[in-house]
Protein backbone atom coordinates (compact mmCIF):
# COMPACT_ATOMS: atom_id res chain seq x y z
CA UNK A 1 0.00 0.00 0.00
CA UNK A 2 1.47 3.39 -0.97
CA UNK A 3 0.91 6.76 0.66
CA UNK A 4 -1.57 7.85 -1.99
CA UNK A 5 -3.81 4.91 -1.04
CA UNK A 6 -3.94 5.83 2.64
CA UNK A 7 -7.16 7.70 1.91
CA UNK A 8 -8.78 4.28 1.49
CA UNK A 9 -8.46 3.67 5.23
CA UNK A 10 -9.87 7.05 6.19
CA UNK A 11 -6.73 9.08 6.76
CA UNK A 12 -4.94 11.91 5.01
CA UNK A 13 -1.24 12.68 4.75
CA UNK A 14 0.55 12.95 8.10
CA UNK A 15 3.90 14.72 8.22
CA UNK A 16 6.47 12.00 7.57
CA UNK A 17 10.19 12.34 8.19
CA UNK A 18 12.80 9.84 7.07
CA UNK A 19 15.79 10.08 9.41
CA UNK A 20 19.03 8.46 8.31
CA UNK A 21 22.18 8.25 10.44
CA UNK A 22 25.27 8.34 8.25
CA UNK A 23 28.98 7.73 8.81
CA UNK A 24 31.23 7.35 5.77
CA UNK A 25 28.52 6.02 3.45
CA UNK A 26 29.59 7.70 0.22
CA UNK A 27 28.98 4.48 -1.68
CA UNK A 28 25.38 4.11 -0.52
CA UNK A 29 23.86 7.33 0.81
CA UNK A 30 22.69 8.66 -2.57
CA UNK A 31 20.94 5.37 -3.39
CA UNK A 32 19.35 5.32 0.07
CA UNK A 33 17.97 8.86 -0.28
CA UNK A 34 16.68 8.18 -3.79
CA UNK A 35 15.01 4.90 -2.74
CA UNK A 36 13.13 6.59 0.10
CA UNK A 37 12.24 9.53 -2.15
CA UNK A 38 10.59 7.12 -4.60
CA UNK A 39 8.80 5.22 -1.84
CA UNK A 40 7.66 8.33 0.06
CA UNK A 41 7.50 11.33 -2.28
CA UNK A 42 5.73 13.48 0.35
CA UNK A 43 8.27 12.82 3.12
CA UNK A 44 11.12 15.04 4.24
CA UNK A 45 14.41 13.14 4.20
CA UNK A 46 17.04 14.00 6.78
CA UNK A 47 20.60 12.74 6.81
CA UNK A 48 22.43 13.18 10.11
CA UNK A 49 26.11 12.95 9.30
CA UNK A 50 28.40 11.71 12.08
CA UNK A 51 31.80 13.18 11.10
CA UNK A 52 32.07 11.50 7.71
CA UNK A 53 35.36 12.07 5.92
CA UNK A 54 34.46 10.61 2.51
CA UNK A 55 32.11 13.30 1.18
CA UNK A 56 28.90 11.60 2.35
CA UNK A 57 27.51 14.91 3.59
CA UNK A 58 27.91 16.64 0.22
CA UNK A 59 26.53 13.64 -1.68
CA UNK A 60 23.43 13.49 0.54
CA UNK A 61 22.78 17.20 0.07
CA UNK A 62 23.19 16.81 -3.67
CA UNK A 63 20.60 14.02 -3.63
CA UNK A 64 18.08 16.40 -2.06
CA UNK A 65 18.29 15.40 1.59
CA UNK A 66 18.27 17.86 4.49
CA UNK A 67 21.71 17.33 6.02
CA UNK A 68 22.59 17.91 9.67
CA UNK A 69 25.94 17.31 11.35
CA UNK A 70 26.42 15.52 14.68
CA UNK A 71 29.85 16.03 16.25
CA UNK A 72 29.61 13.40 19.02
CA UNK A 73 30.66 10.05 17.58
CA UNK A 74 28.27 7.11 17.94
CA UNK A 75 24.87 6.07 16.64
CA UNK A 76 23.20 6.71 19.99
CA UNK A 77 24.31 10.35 19.90
CA UNK A 78 22.98 10.64 16.35
CA UNK A 79 19.58 9.18 17.28
CA UNK A 80 19.37 11.57 20.24
CA UNK A 81 19.83 14.53 17.91
CA UNK A 82 17.44 13.15 15.31
CA UNK A 83 14.66 12.66 17.83
CA UNK A 84 15.26 16.08 19.37
CA UNK A 85 15.67 18.17 16.20
CA UNK A 86 13.16 16.73 13.73
CA UNK A 87 9.49 17.62 14.06
CA UNK A 88 7.04 15.25 12.36
CA UNK A 89 4.01 13.06 12.99
CA UNK A 90 5.64 9.83 11.82
CA UNK A 91 9.36 9.06 11.83
CA UNK A 92 11.04 6.42 9.68
CA UNK A 93 14.52 5.49 10.84
CA UNK A 94 16.84 3.43 8.66
CA UNK A 95 20.55 3.23 8.01
CA UNK A 96 22.30 5.12 5.25
CA UNK A 97 23.84 1.98 3.75
CA UNK A 98 21.02 1.04 1.33
CA UNK A 99 20.51 -2.37 2.95
CA UNK A 100 16.93 -1.79 4.13
CA UNK A 101 13.93 -2.05 1.82
CA UNK A 102 12.70 1.51 1.34
CA UNK A 103 9.72 0.23 -0.67
CA UNK A 104 8.33 -1.36 2.52
CA UNK A 105 8.01 2.01 4.29
CA UNK A 106 4.46 2.80 3.06
CA UNK A 107 3.28 -0.62 4.25
CA UNK A 108 4.83 0.01 7.68
CA UNK A 109 3.20 3.44 7.91
CA UNK A 110 -0.18 2.00 6.88
CA UNK A 111 0.14 -0.67 9.60
CA UNK A 112 0.87 2.04 12.16
CA UNK A 113 -2.12 4.17 11.17
CA UNK A 114 -4.56 1.29 10.84
CA UNK A 115 -3.84 -0.12 14.30
CA UNK A 116 -2.72 3.12 16.01
CA UNK A 117 0.71 1.70 16.79
CA UNK A 118 3.67 3.54 18.29
CA UNK A 119 6.41 1.49 16.64
CA UNK A 120 6.65 -0.84 13.67
CA UNK A 121 9.88 -2.84 13.39
CA UNK A 122 11.18 -3.92 10.01
CA UNK A 123 12.32 -7.50 10.66
CA UNK A 124 15.21 -8.35 8.38
CA UNK A 125 14.88 -11.14 5.82
CA UNK A 126 18.33 -11.40 4.22
CA UNK A 127 18.37 -11.75 0.47
CA UNK A 128 21.97 -12.97 0.22
CA UNK A 129 24.34 -14.57 2.71
CA UNK A 130 26.66 -11.56 2.60
CA UNK A 131 23.89 -9.28 3.80
CA UNK A 132 23.59 -10.82 7.26
CA UNK A 133 26.65 -12.72 8.41
CA UNK A 134 26.18 -15.97 10.35
CA UNK A 135 27.84 -14.55 13.47
CA UNK A 136 25.52 -11.54 13.43
CA UNK A 137 22.50 -13.80 12.91
CA UNK A 138 23.44 -15.98 15.88
CA UNK A 139 24.21 -12.96 18.06
CA UNK A 140 20.87 -11.37 17.20
CA UNK A 141 19.04 -14.59 18.08
CA UNK A 142 20.92 -14.96 21.38
CA UNK A 143 20.36 -11.35 22.47
CA UNK A 144 16.71 -11.43 21.40
CA UNK A 145 16.16 -14.63 23.40
CA UNK A 146 17.89 -13.13 26.45
CA UNK A 147 15.73 -10.01 26.26
CA UNK A 148 12.61 -12.19 26.15
CA UNK A 149 13.76 -14.17 29.20
CA UNK A 150 14.52 -11.04 31.21
CA UNK A 151 11.55 -8.86 30.21
CA UNK A 152 8.92 -11.50 29.49
CA UNK A 153 8.39 -10.56 25.84
CA UNK A 154 10.49 -9.31 22.97
CA UNK A 155 10.68 -8.71 19.24
CA UNK A 156 11.78 -11.04 16.48
CA UNK A 157 14.66 -8.74 15.55
CA UNK A 158 15.64 -6.36 18.37
CA UNK A 159 18.73 -5.14 16.52
CA UNK A 160 16.94 -3.99 13.38
CA UNK A 161 17.71 -0.36 12.56
CA UNK A 162 14.62 -0.08 10.33
CA UNK A 163 11.73 1.26 12.40
CA UNK A 164 8.71 3.50 12.11
CA UNK A 165 7.88 5.60 15.19
CA UNK A 166 4.93 7.69 16.26
CA UNK A 167 5.50 11.23 17.47
CA UNK A 168 4.58 10.26 21.03
CA UNK A 169 7.19 7.50 21.02
CA UNK A 170 9.96 9.79 19.81
CA UNK A 171 9.16 12.70 22.11
CA UNK A 172 8.81 10.53 25.23
CA UNK A 173 12.00 8.51 24.70
CA UNK A 174 15.02 9.68 26.74
CA UNK A 175 17.92 8.44 24.61
CA UNK A 176 20.78 7.41 26.91
CA UNK A 177 22.87 5.09 24.73
CA UNK A 178 25.90 6.25 22.77
CA UNK A 179 26.46 3.48 20.21
CA UNK A 180 24.84 0.56 18.41
CA UNK A 181 23.07 -0.54 21.61
CA UNK A 182 20.48 2.16 20.87
CA UNK A 183 18.16 -0.37 19.17
CA UNK A 184 18.06 -2.43 22.38
CA UNK A 185 17.21 0.65 24.43
CA UNK A 186 14.43 1.53 21.99
CA UNK A 187 12.97 -1.98 22.27
CA UNK A 188 13.06 -1.96 26.08
CA UNK A 189 11.40 1.49 26.17
CA UNK A 190 8.49 0.14 24.12
CA UNK A 191 8.20 -2.98 26.30
CA UNK A 192 8.36 -1.10 29.59
CA UNK A 193 5.60 1.35 28.65
CA UNK A 194 3.53 -1.46 27.11
CA UNK A 195 3.23 0.47 23.86
CA UNK A 196 1.26 -0.99 20.95
CA UNK A 197 3.88 -2.24 18.51
CA UNK A 198 4.10 -4.55 15.53
CA UNK A 199 6.59 -6.09 13.11
CA UNK A 200 6.70 -6.22 9.33
CA UNK A 201 8.97 -8.60 7.44
CA UNK A 202 11.22 -6.62 5.08
CA UNK A 203 14.01 -7.52 2.69
CA UNK A 204 17.59 -6.96 3.80
CA UNK A 205 20.20 -6.70 1.10
CA UNK A 206 23.97 -6.56 0.87
CA UNK A 207 25.75 -3.24 1.04
CA UNK A 208 26.62 -1.61 -2.29
CA UNK A 209 30.22 -1.85 -3.41
CA UNK A 210 32.34 0.68 -1.55
CA UNK A 211 30.17 0.65 1.60
CA UNK A 212 31.77 -0.96 4.65
CA UNK A 213 30.03 -2.08 7.86
CA UNK A 214 31.00 -0.22 11.03
CA UNK A 215 29.65 -2.96 13.29
CA UNK A 216 32.14 -5.03 15.30
CA UNK A 217 30.60 -8.43 16.06
CA UNK A 218 32.27 -9.03 19.42
CA UNK A 219 32.79 -5.49 20.71
CA UNK A 220 29.31 -4.26 19.86
CA UNK A 221 27.76 -7.59 20.87
CA UNK A 222 29.32 -7.19 24.32
CA UNK A 223 28.06 -3.61 24.54
CA UNK A 224 24.54 -4.73 23.66
CA UNK A 225 24.68 -7.54 26.22
CA UNK A 226 25.90 -5.10 28.85
CA UNK A 227 23.08 -2.72 27.93
CA UNK A 228 20.45 -5.45 28.35
CA UNK A 229 21.79 -6.33 31.80
CA UNK A 230 22.01 -2.66 32.80
CA UNK A 231 18.45 -1.99 31.64
CA UNK A 232 17.29 -5.08 33.54
CA UNK A 233 18.93 -3.71 36.69
CA UNK A 234 17.32 -0.31 36.13
CA UNK A 235 13.86 -1.46 35.07
CA UNK A 236 13.56 -4.64 37.20
CA UNK A 237 15.49 -3.78 40.40
CA UNK A 238 13.43 -5.95 42.72
CA UNK A 239 14.21 -9.04 40.59
CA UNK A 240 17.83 -8.09 39.90
CA UNK A 241 18.72 -7.37 43.53
CA UNK A 242 16.40 -10.16 44.69
CA UNK A 243 18.49 -12.69 42.78
CA UNK A 244 21.65 -11.36 44.44
CA UNK A 245 19.95 -11.42 47.84
CA UNK A 246 18.76 -15.01 47.32
CA UNK A 247 22.26 -16.14 46.28
CA UNK A 248 23.90 -14.52 49.32
CA UNK A 249 21.26 -15.90 51.68
CA UNK A 250 21.61 -19.42 50.22
CA UNK A 251 25.40 -19.22 50.56
CA UNK A 252 25.07 -18.04 54.15
CA UNK A 253 22.63 -20.83 55.04
CA UNK A 254 24.90 -23.40 53.42
CA UNK A 255 27.81 -22.28 55.57
CA UNK A 256 25.62 -22.03 58.66
CA UNK A 257 24.21 -25.59 58.58
CA UNK A 258 27.37 -27.29 59.96
CA UNK A 259 27.59 -24.64 62.67
CA UNK A 260 23.98 -25.16 63.66
CA UNK A 261 24.42 -28.95 63.77
CA UNK A 262 27.54 -28.63 65.94
CA UNK A 263 25.85 -26.16 68.25
CA UNK A 264 22.82 -28.45 68.60
CA UNK A 265 25.03 -31.34 69.73
CA UNK A 266 27.63 -29.55 71.84
CA UNK A 267 26.25 -26.12 72.63
CA UNK A 268 29.47 -24.64 71.21
CA UNK A 269 30.32 -22.57 68.15
CA UNK A 270 33.83 -23.73 67.30
CA UNK A 271 34.38 -21.75 64.05
CA UNK A 272 33.90 -18.08 64.84
CA UNK A 273 35.32 -16.79 61.50
CA UNK A 274 32.68 -18.83 59.63
CA UNK A 275 29.97 -17.59 61.98
CA UNK A 276 31.06 -13.99 61.36
CA UNK A 277 31.09 -14.61 57.58
CA UNK A 278 27.56 -16.07 57.73
CA UNK A 279 26.36 -13.02 59.66
CA UNK A 280 27.97 -10.68 57.12
CA UNK A 281 26.44 -12.54 54.19
CA UNK A 282 22.96 -12.38 55.71
CA UNK A 283 23.36 -8.65 56.33
CA UNK A 284 24.41 -8.15 52.70
CA UNK A 285 21.47 -10.27 51.52
CA UNK A 286 19.07 -8.16 53.57
CA UNK A 287 20.59 -4.91 52.28
CA UNK A 288 20.38 -6.14 48.67
CA UNK A 289 16.73 -7.07 49.10
CA UNK A 290 15.92 -3.69 50.66
CA UNK A 291 17.74 -1.88 47.84
CA UNK A 292 15.58 -3.75 45.36
CA UNK A 293 12.39 -2.75 47.16
CA UNK A 294 13.39 0.92 47.41
CA UNK A 295 14.57 1.15 43.80
CA UNK A 296 11.41 -0.57 42.59
CA UNK A 297 9.41 2.31 44.06
CA UNK A 298 11.71 4.83 42.36
CA UNK A 299 11.43 3.03 39.01
CA UNK A 300 7.65 2.95 39.29
CA UNK A 301 7.63 6.73 39.73
CA UNK A 302 9.96 7.20 36.74
CA UNK A 303 7.80 4.94 34.63
CA UNK A 304 4.70 6.94 35.53
CA UNK A 305 6.46 10.17 34.50
CA UNK A 306 7.47 8.66 31.16
CA UNK A 307 3.95 7.38 30.66
CA UNK A 308 2.50 10.83 31.29
CA UNK A 309 4.99 12.35 28.83
CA UNK A 310 3.91 9.72 26.31
CA UNK A 311 0.22 10.49 26.87
CA UNK A 312 0.79 14.21 26.31
CA UNK A 313 0.84 13.54 22.55
CA UNK A 314 -1.97 12.41 20.32
CA UNK A 315 -2.23 8.94 18.84
CA UNK A 316 -0.71 8.44 15.34
CA UNK A 317 -3.99 8.24 13.45
CA UNK A 318 -5.22 11.49 15.05
CA UNK A 319 -2.52 13.43 13.19
CA UNK A 320 -3.64 11.93 9.92
CA UNK A 321 -7.43 12.33 10.14
CA UNK A 322 -8.95 14.15 7.21
CA UNK A 323 -10.63 17.48 7.81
Amino acid sequence: MDMDNLSNIGVGHPRVAVILPCYNEAGAIVQTVEDFRRALPHAEIYVFDNNSSDGSRELAAGAGAIVRRVAQQGKGHVVRRMFADVDADIYIMADGDATYEAAAAPQMIAAMLQDNLDMVVGCRRDQVEAAYRRGHRFGNWALTSLLKQLFGRSFTDILSGYRVFSRRFVKSFPVLSAGFEIETEISVHALELAMPVSEVMTAYGARPEGSVSKLSTYRDGWRILRTIITLYRIERPILFFGIIAAFLAALALGLAVPLIVTYAHTGLVPRFPTAILVTGLMILATLSGMCGLILDTVVRGRREVRRLAYLAFRAPSDYALKD
